[in-house]
């Protein structure tokens, strides 16, 4: 094989274990309901060092 199938190749791999990764986070997102988002959005806002809005 020539040096550039191998880069190719190479190339296609990491394309698709980006999908991957990325499929696992959106999977692991959708899992929470409604309620604990907002549980765990406000837990966030109280652990927050005052003086910071964002």
């Amino acid at each position: 094989m020539r040096w550039w199938k191998m880069l190719g190749l190479a190339g296609i791999m990491g394309v698709a274990a980006t999908g991957v990764v990325i499929a696992r986070a959106e999977r692991r997102r959708r899992a929470y309901t409604p309620e604990e988002i907002r549980t765990r959005l406000r837990d966030r806002a109280h652990t927050q060092p005052e003086g910071r809005s964002s």
